[in-house]
C-alpha cells in the first residue's frame, strides 16, 4: 500500500496551488481521507477531510473560504485546491486514509 502526494511548491502570497492524493494497493475511493500539514517546529494539524462519498467536508478554522477539499471516485485520486495562500500556510502537507501516511508534499507561501 502506497499513498503519494504531490503538487507542492514554492507560492507567492495569494497565490494558489493544487495538492493531489494518490494511492495504490487500496482503493482510496472507499474510505475518508484527511489531508494533514506540519510546519517546522510544529505538531502536525488537521488541514481538511472528506468523507468516503464526498458528501461531507471539514476545515480547520484556518483555511475555511480558502482551501477545497475533492475527489474524483473514478480516478482515484483527492484534491486539495489552496487558494489566497499566506505564509503561515507553509507547511509539508500529508494525505492519510485508513492507516497510512503519504511521505508528503512541502508547500512553501513566500514573496
Amino acid at each position: 500500500v502506497q499513498i503519494v502526494e504531490s503538487g507542492g511548491g514554492l507560492v507567492q502570497p495569494g497565490g494558489s496551488l493544487r495538492l493531489s492524493c494518490a494511492a495504490s494497493g487500496f482503493t482510496l475511493s472507499w474510505y475518508d481521507v484527511t489531508w494533514y500539514r506540519q510546519a517546522l517546529g510544529k505538531e502536525r494539524e488537521l488541514v481538511a477531510s472528506i468523507t468516503d462519498n464526498g458528501d461531507s467536508t471539514e476545515y480547520t478554522d484556518s483555511v475555511k473560504g480558502r482551501f477545497t477539499v475533492s475527489r474524483d471516485k473514478f480516478k482515484n485520486m483527492v484534491y486539495l485546491q489552496m487558494n489566497s495562500l499566506k505564509p503561515e500556510d507553509t507547511a509539508v502537507y500529508y494525505c492519510h486514509s485508513v492507516e497510512w501516511w503519504g511521505q508528503g508534499t512541502q508547500v512553501t507561501v513566500s514573496p
